[in-house]
């Protein structure tokens, strides 16, 4: 089996384990649309956000460390792996004691109730030592397991979702005095989400615990300060990061005036979820791409692979851009039939292609992986994050939440050209920057085109997209024909 088909391979079964979660997040959009409110679900958004700056903090660079220990220690491997387990694990169960402690401090001082920052605290905990049974799955080219668990732990997400927002209400109502009466508060139903995430999370982790006992707890003092070193530039990277793609629902929620903050972050964040499609296609491919890109680091085209690949990524995710740009009225009315939400739907465009730059971004950061610079990747989303930061704090007062998609969108497209730039420098890639830059250049062009001018009529939209369809049909038909027979 030739590279490239190994890695489709990988791609589309870490792509479906993917999907599945944000497909999980898609269906329940309208459900929480509809059933939460702007309010609430400006709540539910926020309290993610954190989340998210969490997961990186928890997990500090580990994922990435493991990978590269790993291979670069194969006579050491089972010591590498117990030393980050038993690292994880001590970390994650040190934080949950603590700051349960201080849980109604913490509270206070972030303006959630503090049953919320329980739940969050809970869920953090328990996924946090999920991570290294999950890489360890990615590690050992194992997919289909990995898959398997993921998607296992979206039924049950999505199970007690539809429970206790669709049937738990009618059999309170039906039974008043039951203990269902107990358990259904009319007026907290965000608590619902939380609940059913840490639910999901906790059983998902009984399910990984067979792989706690075959890897096992040890500990190498000189293995850990080794991975730690490589993995802290890697956390302070991943720090950065969760500012870019999650401070902009914080920002939004302490920056603009409190009788329309949280209306106004659930109303960006619903508008933001139709950017799902190109997070998705650039997740499930970051996660089929980083053992590879490890693995393939001495072979003798290695280069050349990675410049075809990140071509080809760029292609596919143009015509992503293109596509839900031409189709958002009709994705908008699935997703998000309330109407109350539609006014934020300017930043769609905004928000896509600022994931196609990060998706490129992940792709051109392999330079700085296999050659062990890691730093540069942290200075890398350091200027983001400080992009991210100062445009919000400029913007938000001045144009709300438009701000906050123009700070997304410039964040990520100065991350990928200095990626590009720092990696020409240190780990030339022939880049077939012509074609590239070309390729986003149309799309971006196009979607401006389709949304903005034309004011999304299908029509054109339609005109357009099979215009970008055959341009991209004729360039490539030979090459990538010779890449299927490989």
């Amino acid at each position: 089996m030739s590279v490239f088909k190994k890695l489709f391979k990988q791609t589309f079964v870490y792509g479906l384990a993917t999907a599945l979660p944000r497909a999980l997040a898609i269906v329940l959009v309208p459900l929480y649309v509809t059933v939460l409110g702007t309010k609430q679900y400006g709540v539910y958004a926020s309290l993610m956000a954190f989340l998210i700056l969490g997961n990186v903090l928890l997990s500090y660079g580990m994922e990435t460390a493991f990978f590269r220990f790993v291979n670069k220690h194969v006579e050491q491997k089972k010591l590498v792996q117990s030393t980050a387990l038993t690292s994880l694990t001590v970390s994650t169960v040190l934080f949950l004691t603590i700051t349960l402690l201080v849980n109604d401090s913490l509270a206070n001082f972030l303006e959630f109730k503090a049953e919320y920052v329980t739940y969050g605290l809970l869920i953090l905990a328990l996924d946090a030592l999920a991570v290294l049974p999950f890489v360890w799955y990615r590690a050992n080219e194992k997919p289909m397991k990995y898959a398997v668990i993921k998607i296992f732990n979206v039924c049950v997400n999505l199970g007690l979702n539809l429970f206790f927002f669709l049937v738990l209400p009618g059999w309170a109502e039906n039974t008043p005095d039951s203990f269902w009466t107990t358990i259904y508060s009319e007026e907290n139903k965000v608590a619902y989400v939380f609940i059913a995430n840490l639910i999901a999370s906790a059983i998902t982790l009984v399910v990984l615990f067979p792989l706690y006992i075959k890897i096992g707890f040890g500990f190498s003092k000189i293995i850990w300060k080794g991975m730690f070193k490589y993995a802290f530039p890697v956390l302070i990277a991943g720090i950065a990061f969760s500012i870019n793609e999650a401070f902009d629902k914080i920002l939004l929620k302490y920056l603009l005036p409190e009788n329309i903050a949280e209306a106004e972050v659930g109303v960006y964040a619903a508008c933001y979820k139709l950017g799902v499609f190109m997070t998705l296609f650039a997740t499930a491919f970051r996660l089929g791409i980083e053992p590879f890109f490890f693995n393939h680091a001495e072979s003798k085209n290695a280069k050349q692979t990675y410049a075809t690949i990140t071509k080809y990524f760029t292609i596919f995710g143009s015509i992503i851009l293109l596509f839900v740009i031409v189709y958002v009225d009709v994705f908008k009315r699935i997703l998000i039939p309330e109407s109350e939400y539609w006014g934020a739907l300017s930043i769609v465009p905004l928000i896509l292609l600022a994931n196609l730059f990060l998706g490129i971004y992940h792709n051109l950061s392999v330079w700085y992986k296999v050659t062990d610079r890691t730093k540069f990747g942290a200075y890398i989303s350091v200027f983001g994050a400080i992009v991210t930061l100062g445009l919000n704090f400029l913007l938000i007062p001045l144009i709300s939440y438009q701000g906050s998609a123009i700070a997304t969108l410039a964040a990520y497209g100065s991350m990928m050209l200095l990626s590009y730039f720092f990696g020409q420098r240190n780990y030339a890639v022939p880049y077939d920057i012509k074609r590239i830059g070309g390729y986003l250049l149309l799309a971006s062009g196009f979607s401006v085109l389709s949304f903005y001018v034309f004011e999304r009529d299908l029509i054109i939209g339609n005109v357009l997209l099979l215009v970008f369809l055959l341009l991209v049909f004729f360039s490539e038909k030979k090459e990538f024909g010779s890449i299927l027979k490989r």
